[in-house]
């Protein structure tokens, strides 16, 4: 039984999702960590198994919606798309919004360790809570939250001749250089309603490039962009050893290293 305080912590976080839960117990269980079950003296559910069907759950809506929304896609880059959108980064980005680490229960240690803000903590969160809705409801209400939630997601992906650049440029990195990109916002500018972010982008902590955009989503995008173009006509982070640990003393588009 769920006392009156925790009722009325949990009734913010479905504001939040505009979703009003049939049992509270579903949601609350998503939001416990295996931490916390280990320290109470009576038996308590933790998130584990909602985590494994939400993973599953998100992964077919993605599916259904990119199948339906992009035609043109080939398998292959419905499955980037679906990877890009469903990454334990993304998707502890959409729980950082969602401030679900108020909400949790964890145990004492994995709190003392900052365990309310570890991304894949976040991401299995988010999964389970999605899978609590799911039997809370229907497949059918689980994906008009998941489509509200990735709005801004799908919103970029819907763009004519999207291309997921980070994926490609994190994918190409990681074969030539064993590391992955790096982006970092250096400035926000504008009022609020058309807010534009500029991003910069560093590999091996070697400035490579910048972008922006109206969220910090596509301004990554725009610089990622901008380097994988940068590629066709510069040898990317490679001295003339041809040792990617030195890079050269100028990055991609004229940003000084």
């Amino acid at each position: 039984m769920l006392v009156e305080a925790r009722r009325e912590q949990l009734a913010e976080l479905e504001r939040a999702l505009s979703y009003r839960f049939y049992r509270l117990d579903l949601l609350n269980q998503a939001l416990t960590h295996k931490s916390y079950v280990h320290e109470q003296r009576e038996p308590v559910q933790h998130n584990e198994r909602l985590e494994f069907l939400g993973d599953a759950v998100l992964g077919l809506v993605i599916s259904d919606y990119c199948y339906g929304k992009f035609a043109n896609l080939a398998e292959g880059e419905l499955s980037k798309l679906r990877a890009s959108l469903v990454n334990d980064s993304n998707l502890a980005r959409i729980a950082r919004r969602l401030e679900l680490g108020s909400y949790l229960l964890i145990g004492r240690g994995e709190e003392l360790t900052g365990g309310r803000a570890k991304a894949s903590l976040l991401a299995d969160t988010f999964e389970a809570v999605l899978a609590a809705i799911y039997l809370d409801s229907s497949l059918g209400e689980v994906y008009q939250v998941i489509l509200r939630c990735f709005q801004e997601d799908l919103n970029t992906a819907l763009h004519e001749g999207y291309r997921d650049y980070k994926s490609e440029l994190q994918e190409y990195t990681q074969e030539k250089f064993g590391c992955v990109p790096t982006y970092s916002v250096v400035r926000e500018r504008g009022p609020d309603h058309e807010k534009v972010f500029e991003v910069e982008l560093a590999i091996r902590g070697r400035l490579q490039g910048l972008g922006a955009g109206k969220s910090k989503k596509e301004a990554e995008q725009d610089a990622a962009q901008k380097v994988l173009e940068a590629l066709s006509t510069t040898e990317l982070l490679t001295n003339s050893s041809g040792d990617p640990s030195s890079p050269p003393g100028s990055g991609l588009n004229g940003y000084p290293q």
